[in-house]
Formats: structure tokens, sequence, C-alpha cells
């Protein structure tokens, strides 16, 4: 009996049509033989699954089924390729959790303060884990430009809290610059972080479960050709992507060690991929994605590809990674 896999895609925010794309391509590498594959609409408006032909079939909410030739289909494994929410903040996971439903991503409350900047930063601090200065502000807050000024310097990085795909952040050189960038984050955020501008090399890290074990894929060093690695570098190709980065072999050492720890102190299950700077040769944390894009063009296959795993390994990997656990 072939296993029936869910590739859940879309979602609640700004980064639906990133899922699509790494869904897509999830469901092209999966192999047929092996497992049935189904594709899973989320969106705000409508749960469902879509065939060959793009013909909807509803999801019931009550035990994430189908009725499919008068039948009802169950599934055996979710593969998450939600950006953002409801996928990478926990809330469907903990849904799954509750039906008794395995997926490919890490425990909800796992997923759930990683999604979250702050939280996550105050998390690996306390395990002696490198991090810019930053200042958190909630909408509403009285806003001390000076203040902040004084704490974090110039330039700083103004983003949001609990968003991904570089939507809403900004890099604001001067005093002036702050006030509008606070703004920006506010329509993707109600929280927002405001970071130290760290000045070295930029690296991306994967670190997966592979066959058992925690792996740490090979480095991609990020040159983005505007000011910051922003969404237009990252997904509109302005920037360079170098992989293996063009690092010396004590950083690679560190940060190799460094994400290893973030990983497992976490106590993350699955895809992950966070960034780093490097300051005096020392790996700063930035933050962590755990839905990463995974279409042929995204860091995490390049990373993956590099290390001799094919699409095709990787995503199936992940689910076999699930089942068992």
């Amino acid at each position: 009996m072939k296993q029936n896999i869910a590739i859940v895609m879309g979602g609640y925010s700004s980064e639906v049509h990133i899922s699509l794309k790494s869904g897509n391509v999830v469901y092209n590498h999966l192999n047929k033989d092996k497992y049935n594959v189904y594709r899973v609409l989320i969106l705000k408006e409508k749960w469902v699954v879509l065939d060959h032909n793009e013909k909807e079939y509803p999801i019931d909410k009550n035990d994430f089924s189908f009725i499919y030739n008068n039948a009802k289909v169950t599934f055996d494994c979710v593969f998450n390729a939600i950006h953002g929410a409801p996928g990478e903040n926990g809330q469907l996971l903990a849904y799954f959790n509750l039906i008794n439903i395995k997926h490919t991503s890490a425990p909800f409350y796992q997923m759930a303060l990683t999604f979250n900047k702050r939280d996550t930063l105050s998390a690996v601090k306390a395990y002696g884990i490198q991090t810019a200065t930053s200042i958190y502000i909630n909408k509403g807050d009285f806003i001390d430009i000076d203040a902040i000024v004084k704490k974090v310097g110039l330039p700083c990085f103004i983003k949001p809290n609990n968003a991904g795909s570089s939507y809403g952040i900004s890099k604001a050189h001067t005093k002036e610059a702050i006030l509008p960038a606070i703004e920006t984050a506010f329509k993707e955020d109600s929280e927002i972080l405001i970071e130290s501008f760290l000045d070295g090399t930029e690296v991306s890290v994967g670190v997966i479960q592979y066959q058992g074990k925690v792996r740490v894929l090979p480095i991609t060093e990020i040159v983005s050709e505007n000011d910051f690695f922003d969404y237009e570098a990252k997904y509109e190709g302005k920037s360079q992507e170098i992989t293996p980065a063009r690092i010396s072999s004590i950083q690679e050492a560190k940060v190799i060690a460094v994400a290893k720890k973030v990983y497992t102190i976490l106590n993350m299950r699955g895809f992950s991929r966070s960034e780093y700077i490097f300051v005096n040769d020392e790996p700063y944390f930035l933050e962590m994605n755990t839905v990463p894009g995974l279409t042929e063009e995204s860091i995490l296959p390049q990373q993956a590809q590099a290390a001799g795993i094919t699409l095709a390994a990787l995503f199936d990997n992940a689910i076999t990674t699930a089942l068992k656990n």
C-alpha cells in the first residue's frame, strides 16, 4: 500500500506565491511510484486538494480528509511547504498534532519559537551564541529615536518580528530614516525588531536531519547587489549566492559548530536555514527559517545538491524521517 502524502502550500501571509512555487517543486520531485502525492492549497478562504487538472476538492477540517471518487482519502504524512503563517509559525502543526497526523517540520512549539525573532534570539543568547544588539517595539509603544540610535547605532536594521522572506525590512542610515522604516515594518507585523548593523561576510547555513543524523550542508555566501539581502535580492536575482562560501577554514569550522548547536538547543527537526554574519571571524546569529524556499533556485536545495543530495532524495528523506518520529 502506497502512503498518502499531502503537500501543504499557500498560506495566509505575503509569501503565498513563493510557497506555491516550493510546493509544486516538491510535488514534481516526490516519487509517485512510492507515494500517492496530493497538493493541498491552504488559504484563508479555502482549504482544498488540487488534482492534476487543478480541480478542487474541499478538505474536511475535522480530520484533514477529502472525498475523491466517492471514497474518503486520509493522509499518512504532511509535507509542510507553507512559508509564514500558518505553516511556519506552528499554528497548522499544532492542528496536525491534535488530529495525530505526522509532518515534516519541527514540533509546533519549536516552529512558533523560531518564527518569533526576538524569542529565538533570547533563547540562543542564553547558550552563548553571539547576536546583534537589538531593541524590541510593540505597536503603540512610545518611540524614542535618540534612545534607539544610542543603543544600536547607525546604520541599523528595522524588521517585522514575526515575518519571513525579507518583507518589511529596511536599513536606516540616518535618524530621519528610522521612523518611516518602523512604519513599513508595522505594515507586516504589530511587533518589530531594531538591530545594530554588523559589518562582515553574510552566510546562509542549512541544517537538516538526514538519514537519522543532524547534518550541516555546504555553506552559502550571500553577496547582495542591493544595500542588504532584501526581498528583491533574495527572490528577484539581485544577489549572488556562492556555494561553497569563500570563507576561511577557521570561519567554516566555527559556523558549522554554531549552526549545529543552535539547531540542537532549539530542539529543531526537519529543515532549517539560518543566517550568520562574521565579525572578526566570529559568526553572529541573525535568524532561522524553518520552512526555507524549496525551488530549484532556492538556497537550501542548492546546498543539498552541493552535498550530493538530489531534490528527490532530500524530499523523500523528509517524509521517511517524519514517519519515524
